[in-house]
């Protein structure tokens, strides 16, 4: 004991290199931990707490194993579905224990402001975690809380769009109307350019009539997204429509003041639409009951011909569409703008500050649990995560080019297969690696251009050649620089301006659906109902505060 604590310490001398304890056993290879704070010789078991739709890994899962085998972690998920989230980040905070790492996306930072996480600065200050540490060196300030609830710092490493070398990518995530393949196919891949609300509801409507049913179901014509904290697929049409990128509640003016739309006519011309394409029957009256599970539910089974949404939010649709080769029933990004405006439906990627994985004040093992986030974020285990192992799930050219076989390309659109080769539900919170690796290769598959085409099946290579483009991502604009600020929807707000937007929330929920599905002859008083609604609440509060939170990042940032 005496020889591994001496030399333990002698490793943590200034100017020395990082030296294992004797007794710990380094296996070979770019995985390994060489500091030996992960290792099989010393065990050790983390808790992990995640907000995901994705589902736990198979219990035979090989990237499981190989952790296990490289590290000596062994992981203990708790993976909670975004309708729960809610209830389980109070009954963590009543009780004040909390997993060694923390997944969240809950953009009112609770479980952040509550206390459940440390401040990970002086941490990694000490050398110990490098790969982390020049993951945030450029970005800190933006990716750190610097509201009063707890002390300002980094507490969060954030999951998604901190990118290295070159953004490529062939997949859209972002916002849209989306619509089915099979209905531009059945209208003969008409003109998607200068697309309007009224357009794209023509088109949903014109193939309904000749497709009632789908598969023995009631083909939906379009279908809406009112569930607790995915409400924004309802709300945030209309500042799209009007050709503002997507800053949550407000739309930020050229002089960069922000205001709410949610009352303003650009909003009420969205909702006469909606009115009256219910009144059709082309919006799923089951809409503003659906939970997100059940509406994610109702996209796999493909009677659902059209929604806006946000891509990333229904991926898990698209891939049980995918892997039952029902490629026609997956959906196309349109951008339907009002008369005169310029589309900004794409963005460029936004680091997803406050979303991500901390370390939490109750974990015993903080140093361990960090530095297990700082493996995953090196490049051998990047690669792991995104692209697999070599040999079996991608190949290595000659060129050092990385590419798939049509086999290995398949079973990365089977669910079951992912299962037990993916880790899904982790990587989604991990901090990536994404844009390109040392080598030159994207960050995954889906990124690198000549093997995104490649894996697109035979039905979508046709139908992505019928509009002359290679990517998805070509069906939006190209994106403008971002502001500066940009975006407000995920700027720091006091308490008194959290409730006022969760009194605007409330409005919306409770209101827009009666809107919606109310009689058309009774639309406009049903939107000066609404409008009273949102009279009643103090919304300069709110906007006070996104206004004060643009300022400082104009200033700051």
């Amino acid at each position: 004991m005496a020889a591994v604590v001496s030399v333990g310490l002698a490793g943590c001398s200034p100017g020395d290199e990082e030296v294992p304890p004797e007794d710990v056993v380094i296996p070979e290879g770019e995985l390994a931990d060489q500091s030996g704070t992960l290792t099989p010789s010393n065990p050790t078991e983390l808790s992990v707490w995640i907000t995901a739709a994705a589902q736990a890994p198979a219990p035979d899962n090989k990237i499981t194993k190989l952790i296990e085998e490289q590290l000596g972690v062994t992981l203990k998920y708790e993976i909670v579905t975004p309708d729960n989230v809610d209830q389980k980040i109070g009954v963590m905070l009543a009780g004040g224990e909390f997993p060694d790492l923390v997944g969240t996306s809950d953009l009112e930072m609770r479980l952040l402001e509550g206390g459940a996480l440390l401040p990970l600065d002086d941490m990694l200050a000490t050398g110990d975690y490098p790969n982390l540490a020049t993951h945030v060196e450029e970005d800190i300030k933006r990716m750190s809380y610097s509201g009063t609830e707890v002390d300002p710092g980094l507490y969060i490493i954030p999951n998604y769009n901190r990118f290295y070398g070159e953004i490529t990518g062939g997949t859209y995530y972002g916002p849209a109307f989306w619509i089915q393949k099979r209905v531009l196919e059945d209208a003969g891949y008409p003109d998607l350019e200068n697309m309007t609300l009224e357009r794209y509801f023509e088109l949903i409507e014109e193939f309904k009539a000749k497709n009632p049913e789908t598969n023995g179901a009631p083909t939906v014509g379009f279908e809406l997204l009112a569930s607790k904290g995915r409400e924004w697929g309802m709300t945030n049409p209309p500042a799209l429509l009007a050709g503002s990128p997507n800053n949550g509640g407000v739309i930020v003016d050229e002089n960069d003041t922000a205001e709410i739309y949610a009352d303003k006519d650009i909003a009420k011309d969205f909702y006469k639409v909606l009115n009256e394409q219910y009144d059709k029957g082309l919006v799923d009256p089951e809409s503003f009951t659906l939970t997100f599970d059940q509406y994610t539910a109702k996209l796999a089974t493909g009677t659902v011909l059209g929604m806006h949404d946000q891509g990333w939010n229904f991926g898990t649709a698209t891939q049980s569409l995918q892997s039952a080769g029902m490629d026609e029933y997956t959906y196309v990004p349109l951008m339907p703008a009002y008369e005169g405006v310029e589309p900004w439906y794409a963005d460029r990627d936004v680091m997803n500050s406050n979303q991500g994985f901390g370390v939490s004040t109750s974990s015993e093992q903080p140093e361990e649990a960090l530095k297990f986030l700082d493996m995953m974020l090196s490049e051998p285990w990047q690669k792991v995560l995104s692209w697999g192992i070599e040999g079996e799930d991608y190949e290595v050219g000659a060129d050092g080019v990385y590419s798939r076989t049509d086999e290995q390309r398949a079973n990365a659109r089977d669910t079951t297969w992912r299962a037990s080769n993916r880790l899904e539900a982790l990587l989604e919170m991990l901090p990536k690696h994404q844009g390109q690796f040392s080598d030159g290769n994207a960050y995954g598959p889906d990124d690198q251009p000549a093997e995104f085409l490649a894996t697109l099946t035979d039905y979508d290579q046709a139908f992505i050649e019928k509009y002359g483009k290679e990517t998805w991502r070509q069906f939006v604009n190209e994106p403008p620089e971002n502001p500066k600020y940009y975006p407000a929807w995920n700027i720091t707000l006091s308490d008194d301006a959290n409730e006022i937007n969760q009194q605007l929330t409330d409005a919306n929920v409770q209101q827009l659906p009666k809107i919606i599905a109310g009689e058309p002859s009774e639309f406009e008083a049903n939107w000066q109902t609404y409008v009273d609604a949102i009279d009643k609440v103090d919304v300069t509060v709110y906007e006070d505060a996104i206004n004060d939170g643009i300022q400082d990042r104009l200033a700051n940032w």
